[in-house]
């Protein structure tokens, strides 16, 4: 066996040691995370208590303390994704310009005539003109106020557009500042929430844009999504308007006056000049405080600019009334009894001490630039993501040693040495997602176990190759060296195409999906470097040791005797028939039964109940029946991953209509009316989409699927031939459209991760047809006058065991997964699990049959010679 070269060996073992090391906090995790803590609490005040600092000294500061961090669905919190009202932007643009036209256009009077303001809709403002003789001088007073586009794409535009319609002058915004407005809404936004959320002290908050318009936002460790909307989804718009009187209708008033209720005062509306004296936007600082009679207030300051403008209108209108407004409503309209020179003040209302906290907080981390609504809310208790680490970390160990263990049966003391390989490749990922700050979610932890179950498969095509050439009579050395350059190509297509399906998920997917395409695209590349570099080191440490005479890859169990003839084809009518009648009939289940959409692709509302008692369906109900909420499901868990105190059943309700996310006062009143006949209930988990978002998740998944199917499709293509292409998409049809019906005929609940389960099953299924189809390609050459039947024949007994081999070891991992994983990912397994048996049959009975109907043309394959696109591994 040809030696590694030195260097290289010495960056192998480099990188195993490296990701060895990063690795190693997360198997200290809480002691780490209170040393990060601590350092954090250091940087930031200087100083540190005892209890402080002895957490610090809990992890030495010389190694790495980067950890993965732990997703809502195993620490449980809030998630929200919010629509932001760019809009409102606009509008409020529109309502400070009109005091600048309305002006302009007073001293062209003599002009234009009298001048008179249209209602319109938001985002335009139309002034009509008594004299429309007067327009151009018009048009050109208010064109002057334009300004130019601050923002790259901007350069040379102006911010408003002004025209004429007959005897109305119309002002806009332009394109361009409409899309630089947005984009400034956006990020105010996402910067004020951020500073909204680490007033409140949470760890590792997950707070991003997403689209155009909307903002994700993930709080580990808060009590609910309802609390933390309360903490964000108060836009805090304070302002100091001129009163001009009082009013009993919200139509009171004169055309162009702001009409607006009192706070504490039902059926009393003020009368305010539309234009405030100064905003929120001049607060440099606001805390909760009490006034004269000792009742919870609010304490605020204005920046200089603010202080001056505010210290002149007092001055000037002593024993005048002016309004506080928060959010659209008057708070308080005190009269001014002096001057106010110091940009001091108090804000009195109907507070009590959480809501003065609160409202000091909003107030000083600004306030947001336009509303949100709130299209999707996800609610995680800690009870349920102690229990989901719990299941997960059972689900990881016991699976892991589960396949370890079938390699060792399998292949003996080589069987061992795939096992160090795949620990190193454990350590590899676990360095890389915590380097990353990648974030674990349930799905994720999913993700690694079956990447676990799938990265044998490299070792498998490597093992199964120095079989072959030991068969053949090589040396030891020279076996080893041939079966790893002829598995390296079939290695490097079966696990690109594995990536492909992964970048698609994190690229279309979202959450759950997410994260799941996360672990399992690293681990794919963890597990080629390992299988690749790693296992070829170790044996080749080992062979170097030992000088063995001949070698034997055997363990006590064999899947597939050495040689196998079996006729793929003896009954191809038979079982390709079967196959094309599954899918048909798929097809008509799912036209006649539907599926059974979760709340991802329906909208609606979903409640985890746990109790120490047994369920009662019937009484959760009825208890449930008066509450006006429509459809309403009720249905029993079984989940031996948990508790097994503990009965679960979950909540389903239909989406209201009129509305995105249930409130929180309606997810209040049906956990009060299951508590009522229930008292032993908890609530561990809360999830609501709107229809607006699952109406666009249904395209999403559609078009993950999709490109993850063409995706595969060129990159086979260009691999191998069009036939062959047609071939594996084929066969991933047959398994996609399959799972789909059986999912429809049982009525099993088909929601996101589902999908992401389906694109797993198109990396893996492809996997399976491309290490055949790379040997059929490598067998064209070598027999030029063999039948192409024969020659599929061949090679799929050639690759049989490998088959069975990666069938099993994933089927392992899987079956663990679905009986300790928890019911939160049970779905998404059980569809893997079709997938594994539905892709390994159509490898075999699928995909050849169609490239033998269709031909491979094989004129050309003895000059081109054996395939080596990839670089040979050699020292």
């Amino acid at each position: 066996m040809s030696n590694t070269h030195f260097w290289k060996r010495l960056f192998i073992w480099g990188v195993c040691l490296w990701g060895v090391v990063f690795a190693l906090p997360n198997a200290f995790y809480p002691q780490v995370e209170r040393h990060n803590d601590a350092a954090a609490v250091l940087t930031q005040t200087g100083s540190l208590s005892a209890g402080t600092a002895a957490d610090l000294a809990g992890w030495p500061t010389w190694l790495p303390s980067s950890l993965v961090s732990l997703g809502l669905d195993l620490r449980g919190g809030a998630h929200l994704l919010a629509e932001v009202h760019v809009e409102d932007v606009h509008a409020a643009r529109m309502e400070g310009l009109w005091p600048q036209v309305r002006d302009r256009l007073r001293d062209l009077r003599d002009q234009v005539g009298s001048i008179r303001r249209q209602e319109t809709a938001q985002g335009t403002l139309r002034v009509t003109l008594g004299n429309p003789e007067g327009m151009p001088a018009a048009l050109e007073a208010v064109r002057a106020l334009a300004t130019p586009v601050v923002s790259i794409t901007g350069i040379g535009q102006n911010d408003i557009e002004v025209r004429a319609e007959g005897d109305t002058l119309v002002v806009t915004l332009s394109a361009a500042e409409q899309k630089a407005s947005d984009e400034r809404t956006l990020q105010q936004s996402l910067e004020i929430i951020r500073r909204r959320v680490d007033e409140v002290g949470t760890r590792e908050p997950t707070i991003m844009r997403q689209g155009d318009d909307r903002i994700l936002i993930q709080v580990p460790g808060i009590g609910s999504a309802a609390e933390l909307k309360s903490l964000i989804g108060t836009t805090a718009q304070l302002t100091f308007h001129p009163v001009l009187g009082r009013a009993e209708t919200a139509q009171g008033g004169r055309p162009g006056d702001l009409v607006l209720p009192a706070a504490d005062d039902p059926g009393v509306f003020y009368v305010l000049d539309r234009s405030p004296v100064v905003s929120g936007e001049n607060l440099v600082d606001a805390q909760p405080a009490f006034d004269q009679n000792n009742r919870p207030a609010v304490s605020f300051r204005f920046d200089p600019a603010g202080a001056r403008v505010f210290g002149d209108y007092t001055a000037a209108n002593i024993g005048q009334p002016f309004a506080i407004v928060l959010d659209g409503e008057v708070i308080s309209a005190p009269v001014i009894q002096s001057h106010i020179p110091g940009g001091s003040g108090i804000i009195t209302g109907q507070f009590t001490v959480e809501d003065s906290t609160e409202l000091a907080v909003l107030l000083r981390a600004g306030a947001l630039p336009a509303g949100m609504t709130f299209l999707e809310e996800r609610t995680i208790g800690p009870e349920l993501g102690a229990d989901s680490i719990d299941a997960g970390q059972r689900a990881a160990v016991i699976g892991i040693a589960a396949v370890a263990l079938f390699m060792v049966a399998c292949y003996g003391g080589f069987g061992l040495m795939a096992n160090l390989a795949l620990a190193l490749n454990m350590g590899l990922l676990l360095a890389a997602l915590s380097v990353m700050g990648a974030t674990l979610t349930l799905p994720g932890i999913a993700g690694i176990v079956l990447t676990m179950g799938m990265a044998v498969d490299a070792n498998v095509l490597i093992f199964e190759r120095i079989r072959e050439e030991l068969r053949l009579g090589r040396p030891a050395g020279r076996a080893v060296d041939i079966g790893f350059q002829k598995a390296l190509s079939a290695i490097m297509d079966s696990n690109i195409t594995g990536l492909l399906t992964a970048l698609i998920m994190f690229a279309i997917g979202s959450g759950p999906v997410r994260g799941f395409a996360v672990t399992l695209g690293l681990g794919i590349l963890t597990s080629m470097f390992t299988a690749v570099y790693v296992t070829r080191l170790i044996i080749e440490t080992w062979l170097r040791w030992k000088r063995p005479k001949t070698i034997a890859l055997k363990g006590w169990i064999r899947l597939a005797p050495e040689t196998t003839t079996i006729d793929f084809f003896r009954a191809q009518w038979l079982t390709f028939g079967a196959s094309v009648a599954a899918v048909v009939a798929s097809l008509l289940v799912v036209a006649m039964l539907g599926l059974n959409f979760g709340i991802d692709f329906k909208g609606g509302t979903t409640i985890r109940a746990e109790t120490t008692q047994a369920i009662d369906v019937g009484t959760y109900r009825t208890a449930l029946a008066d509450l006006s909420l429509g459809d309403v499901s009720i249905t029993e868990v079984f989940d031996p991953g948990f508790r097994p105190d503990q009965h679960v059943a979950t909540i389903r309700i239909e989406a209201q209509q009129g509305t995105e996310a249930l409130s929180p006062e309606a997810v209040a009143r049906v956990e009060a009316a299951v508590r009522a006949v229930d008292p032993a209930v908890t609530f561990t988990a809360v999830e609501s989409v709107g229809p607006k978002v699952s109406a666009e998740l249904i395209w999403l998944a559609l078009a993950a699927v999709g490109a993850g199917a063409a995706g595969i499709l060129v990159y086979v293509w260009m691999r191998f031939e069009w036939q062959f292409a047609v071939g594996t998409v084929a066969a991933l049809i047959h398994d996609v459209v399959v799972t789909v019906g059986i999912f429809a005929l049982f009525g099993l609940k088909f929601d996101l991760t589902i999908v992401a389960a389906l694109l797993t099953i198109l990396g893996y299924s492809v996997n399976d047809t491309v290490v055949i189809f790379d040997r059929l390609r490598e067998n064209l050459v070598k027999f030029r006058t063999t039948p192409l039947r024969d020659l599929m024949n061949l090679s799929a007994n050639e690759t049989l065991s490998r088959t069975l081999m990666t069938a099993m070891t994933t089927l392992i991992a899987l079956i663990v997964l679905l009986i300790f994983g928890g019911d939160v990912i049970r779905g998404f397994v059980f569809a893997m699990l079709l997938g594994v048996i539905l892709g390994t049959w159509s490898t075999l009975y699928v995909a050849k049959n169609i490239v033998l109907f269709l031909g491979v043309d094989r004129t050309d394959k003895a000059a081109r010679g054996p395939d080596h696109e990839f670089a040979r591994i050699d020292a």
